[in-house]
């Protein structure tokens, strides 16, 4: 059986573009660490506001410009409200929620999370440019979604 030159062409091309996209793939888990959300630590929705956890909801500096924040999205706010931190500063949230699921948008970054009652999602990221980053819930929780939303402050 004889192939076609063109065949072999497409092939190879087909055999390229698929080692780049794994390749690619590869490089974000392993090196940059950016693979999805493994919900593997749960907590009781009923006792979200309780827990050690979450009972302190403020911004913690852990390091130098890193802090810690663990967030609540409940119907229809994220507590705590409006955060500031510095320019260049690495923020890590931990976020749960008592009632039903909500999305974790910061506008103008590559933060998006689902943060969904049972499991307690995290998340990092460094504010590297000062402004108002916006965070907004994206997935629709009721009649009062459209005013679940806070800022953070770079200074």
């Amino acid at each position: 059986m004889r192939i076609h030159h063109y065949e072999k062409l497409w092939l190879i091309i087909g055999s390229l573009i698929l080692i780049i996209f794994l390749s690619i793939l590869a490089v974000q888990t392993f090196v940059l660490d950016m693979g999805p959300p493994s919900h593997a630590e749960t907590i009781d929705p009923q006792s979200v506001r309780e827990s050690e956890l979450f009972a302190n909801t403020g911004l913690q500096e852990v390091g130098d410009k890193e802090y810690e924040i663990a967030m609540i999205a409940e119907m229809f706010a994220f507590r705590p409200g409006d955060l500031e931190v510095p320019v260049g500063s690495t923020v890590h949230f931990t976020l749960a929620s008592p009632d039903v699921t909500h999305g974790f948008k910061i506008t103008d970054t590559n933060i998006n999370v689902m943060v969904v009652p049972g499991h307690i999602s995290k998340i990092s990221h460094t504010f590297d440019e000062s402004g108002e980053y916006l965070i907004l819930c994206n997935e629709y929780c009721g009649l009062g979604h459209e005013y679940m939303a806070n800022t953070i402050t770079v200074k």
